[in-house]
């Protein structure tokens, strides 16, 4: 087995894509093969540019058999992506491969990572010192009467200007800022929503009909921006969102009363720190 750093080039990019849709597509024998979004290949590149140490590629003679994507922002370390095709399990690829990018750790107090609901994901991870905190996905057609809102917070629309407000939210609620990962969001995502007032702030990233990173400094601004986010979700467009665990438990009232169907999916996992909240996380960015 061979294992190197991924590179930032769109070869390696579509490696580390059919890697994960190898690892967690469903099967099926009529479904032509999924194709890689535009941020799913950025993800890659800009990781292998940010936090290369972080970023590895198993092979085993000639052929890719596993992908690990982490990053670390002040102090946070975070598995991004983490990645075995089904042939290549039980023979120590994953080990090998966090036991690499774990020394990108290296001096990390904190961790946290957004994991599928794989028990070999679960184990690995139990064994890196996460605390899993089992998740929710909430999804289904927006019903618009339940979105009533007094709106004595305003949202509005935000942009790279609103740097400064998001990393200071960021480092309120988990002890680091994103940072340059904004940047990216703001260039893939459909909408950045922001909310400042006397009683706090916050923002809220949307893509489509999904909600993509939610952080606030009280639950009453997280409330009111799922709701606004909710409400620019386009008609005829299911909705979508994930990783609610049970520290979120305002968000999953929002949901609730507009309509969308909680299901279990997947974990929360926390390292040295306890859950951000009011706070739903990326998938792909934490």
């Amino acid at each position: 087995m061979i294992l190197r750093q991924v590179r930032d080039t769109a070869e390696d990019a579509e490696t580390v894509q059919e890697l994960s849709f190898a690892a967690f597509a469903e099967p099926s024998a009529d479904a032509a093969p999924p194709r890689a979004t535009p941020l799913q290949l950025a993800r890659t590149r800009h990781l292998a540019r940010t936090d290369p140490g972080g970023c590895w590629l198993a092979s085993i003679d000639g052929e890719a058999v596993g992908v690990v994507l982490s990053l670390r922002r002040e102090g946070l370390w975070m598995p991004s992506l983490f990645a075995v095709r089904p042939s290549a399990r039980g023979q120590g690829v994953g080990r090998l491969l966090l036991e690499q990018a774990g020394g990108h750790a290296r001096g990390c107090l904190r961790g946290m990572v957004c994991a599928s609901s794989s028990a070999a994901a679960a184990r690995r991870y139990r064994l890196a010192g996460f605390t899993l905190h089992p998740a929710m996905r909430m999804t289904g057609t927006v019903n618009r009467e339940g979105l009533v809102d007094p709106g004595d917070i305003p949202v509005h629309r935000g942009n790279a200007t609103h740097r400064h407000l998001l990393d200071s939210v960021d480092r309120r609620l988990r002890g680091s800022a994103h940072g340059e990962d904004h940047e990216l969001m703001l260039g893939h995502f459909e909408e950045l929503l922001i909310a400042d007032a006397l009683a706090g702030s916050g923002y809220c990233y949307r893509d489509g009909g999904t909600i993509r990173l939610l952080a606030a400094t009280s639950k009453r601004i997280a409330a009111r921006l799922l709701r606004e986010a909710l409400a620019r979700v386009p008609d005829g467009v299911e909705a979508q969102v994930e990783y609610l665990t049970a520290e979120q438990e305002w968000a999953l009232d929002v949901g609730l009363e507009v309509g969308l169907t909680p299901q279990t999916r997947g974990f929360v996992g926390l390292r040295g720190m306890r859950p951000p909240t009011p706070y739903l996380p990326s998938g792909a960015f934490l």
